[in-house]
């Protein structure tokens, strides 16, 4: 330990960081060596220059000549003939076990109050069922019907990686085959004050957040998944969020019109709601194509334009759903030192002069992150951007009340199936304003399409007025009648 403490110890000097060695007098061997080790996994050489951009100076605002709406591919309508062609090209990709699934997933469940990785939240309002399984079903459902394996790459946080993969062993990973699953990690990078200094959370520990969902990027090569992916002959990823409980993993059309182009990088994009939904903005900025972080649309005051009903002109909404191509991949890896970062300033917690935690009640730090979608400004083919409705496609759930949250996705979940059953002949209870009055669930390992849903779902007696979970064998189990239906109440944490 001693050679290297003092290995350690000089180049924290060199860099101006060595007051993280103040309380060491102090500390027993184990912190000792947590301290080490947290400074061991620190790029100097990269957080200098985060420092020097973001904290000692202020890089100058990105202008641009002209931003123009980003070129959208339509939904997919019955009978489109371009969509046909997509269909038969990414049917045929899924089936040549072209396609992975990346799926992000390093975030706690600690804004749904969960105390557990955000994946492992119970979603499912009747049978319960966690975020991770209902993935792990459209997975299933995707390979017995393309006839082909699929492998999972899962990317977690250092904070969630044991649960995440302990929560995956305890349910037999959901009958899918351990060995086409690969967990792999993002780095973390350090937080610094208003100084550009290091911050102690703990007099053996720095303080330190993931680097962001850019970070796929090297936690894909680094963590071994490109090499896996091409031993297998794999050169799509389909990459998506956990939180995303609609998400519809490995899409075929998307694929398709993916193929079809030649792409590198293709991804989906959703109208916006308003000017001012949390959401980046597709575009592209003197020609390239670029994403514009909702905190940075202040900047380019053409991005906040409405129509004439209020509509943003600017309507491609990021819903953070990409095809990544895995040369591609591979080739931003090797220059990543180029790749753009941002900075939050936040609230973080820190020890004092006497090694005591603090909490602060304003933000006194910065965190360094990157986006995945910053990728998009690397490619060099015309966009690929497919338009999506939102329903049975996208639900975010960064809360367990209001916007994007837990409440809302079951509710438009169950709107999103209730067509199903209806087009099956069922009826189905519905409020004063037209919406589901009970919890639907569909298993995906059940039905992937409202057309497989009706066919299977003939002569079934059903009673929905307590609502209804169908599940992968097609048994089902009833929930709550509509009338007794209570505002959910959060899980409680721990």
């Amino acid at each position: 330990m001693e050679s290297l403490y003092s290995q350690l110890r000089e180049r924290a000097a060199v860099h101006g960081q060595e007051h993280v060695f103040r309380f060491w007098h102090t500390l027993d061997t184990a912190g000792r060596q947590r301290l080490l080790e947290d400074l061991g996994n620190v790029d100097f050489e990269l957080l200098n220059r985060l420092v020097q951009t973001w904290v000692l100076s202020e890089p100058p605002e990105e202008h641009f000549r002209q931003i123009v709406a980003v070129p959208v591919i339509p939904p997919v309508e019955p009978g489109d003939t371009g969509a046909a062609a997509a269909l038969k090209a990414g049917e045929q990709a899924l089936r040549d076990g072209r396609v992975a699934i990346f799926m992000v997933a390093g975030g706690q469940g600690t804004r749904l109050g969960f105390d557990g990785p955000k994946g492992s939240y119970p979603i499912g309002a009747i049978t319960g069922k966690s975020l991770f399984q209902y993935h792990a079903e459209k997975i299933s459902k995707l390979q017995e019907r393309y006839q082909a394996i699929l492998p999972w790459y899962i990317m977690v946080s250092p904070s969630n990686h044991g649960a995440t993969q302990k929560y995956f062993e305890d349910h037999g990973f959901w009958e899918l085959n351990r060995t086409d699953i690969l967990f792999i990690e993002q780095r973390m990078v350090p937080c610094v004050d208003l100084e550009g200094k290091l911050i102690l959370e703990a007099p053996d520990r720095l303080a330190a957040s993931p680097n962001g969902h850019g970070g796929c990027i090297q936690a894909l090569v680094e963590g071994g998944a490109l090499d896996d992916a091409q031993r297998r002959g794999v050169d799509i990823l389909s990459y998506y969020q956990v939180d995303n409980w609609a998400a519809r993993v490995a899409d075929p059309y998307f694929i398709g019109y993916h193929c079809l182009r030649s792409a590198s990088m293709s991804s989906k994009c959703h109208r916006r709601n308003d000017l001012r939904e949390a959401v980046g903005v597709h575009c592209l900025c003197d020609g390239a194509y670029r994403v514009i972080e909702y905190s940075e649309l202040d900047l380019y005051p053409q991005l906040l334009q409405s129509d004439g009903a209020g509509s943003p002109l600017f309507f491609a909404g990021n819903p953070a759903i990409h095809l990544l191509s895995v040369p591609f991949v591979r080739d931003i890896y090797t220059h990543f030192d180029t790749f753009p970062w941002h900075k939050a300033f936040k609230k973080i917690p820190y020890v004092d002069a006497n090694g005591c935690p603090c909490k602060p009640d304003r933000p006194n730090g910065y965190k360094f992150e990157t986006f995945v979608f910053d990728a998009l400004r690397f490619t060099t083919h015309s966009p690929v951007a497919l338009e999506i409705r939102r329903s049975g496609e996208y639900t975010p759930i960064k809360q367990f009340e209001g916007v994007n949250s837990v409440v809302v996705a079951r509710a438009s979940m169950s709107d999103y199936w209730a067509a199903w059953f209806e087009a099956a002949g069922y009826t189905i209870p519905r409020d004063t304003e037209g919406h589901c009055a009970v919890d639907l669930e569909i298993s995906p390992a059940f039905a992937l399409s409202r057309d497989e849903f009706v066919r299977k779902m003939k002569n079934k007696p059903l009673r929905l007025d307590a609502g209804i979970a169908i599940h992968a064998d097609g048994s089902w189990e009833e929930g709550t009648p509509a009338a007794q239906k209570k505002t959910p109440a959060a899980p409680p944490k721990g």
